[in-house]
């Protein structure tokens, strides 16, 4: 079964006036990143991350800045493009590994949370993801908040394999139990092959 990493790095400054969104969670604060979506950038983090285990670019090629349709949009349809990728390479995602380095407000109390948030964004168990928190020590970083991802991801079985499969697996029985291992969890390979994106893009302001 095939493997592949993929790392993603994101950094936005802080700004007042706006909301402060990070893993899809909101977080009460006096400031938000500024950026031209959301200014998620755990979510920015973990999408690169994702698109890069599979070669399809970053979050730029997809979703360019200039473009006006992305303006405040929310990054849970990026990561959703991502996740639509992934699946159309025959991957599904193992974990996750995140590293947040900002000043304030403190990522600590609100971990839980937001791991819980990122995996239902993701469609994996909060064990499968890990958020951590680090202050910007020496780096003079005081007023921007910067999110590191890594992700691993394993191949799953495409429909003329499990073809081919059933042909040898005589017993039912078995054949689900087979089918289960190769697709883990009850995860939706509903996506595989599919390059539709799953959003109407002008919907968006």
């Amino acid at each position: 079964m095939g493997m592949r990493i993929g790392y993603g790095f994101d950094s936005h400054a802080f700004k007042a006036g706006v909301p402060l969104v990070i893993g899809g969670l909101k977080i009460e604060h006096s400031e938000g990143l500024a950026g031209h979506s959301d200014g998620d950038v755990l979510l920015h983090a973990i999408t690169d991350a994702l698109l890069g285990a599979v070669s399809a670019g970053d979050i730029g090629t997809f979703f360019p800045p200039s473009d006006p349709r992305w303006k405040g949009a929310s990054s849970d349809i990026f990561l959703q493009t991502a996740l639509e990728e992934i699946a159309t390479a025959g991957y599904k995602i193992v974990n996750i590994d995140t590293v947040l380095v900002m000043m304030r407000p403190k990522i600590v109390p609100i971990a839980g949370e937001m791991r819980e948030s990122v995996a239902n964004l993701l469609g994996v168990s909060p064990r499968d993801v890990g958020i951590k928190a680090k202050t910007p020590e020496g780096l003079n970083q005081d007023g921007v908040a910067v999110a590191y991802a890594t992700v691993l991801l394993e191949s799953i079985a495409a429909p003329e394999q499990l073809g081919r499969m059933t042909a040898t697996v005589e017993d039912e029985d078995e054949m689900d139990a087979v089918v289960e291992s190769l697709v883990g969890n009850g995860r939706d390979t509903s996506a595989l092959g599919r390059k539709v994106t799953p959003f109407d893009t002008d919907d968006l302001t």
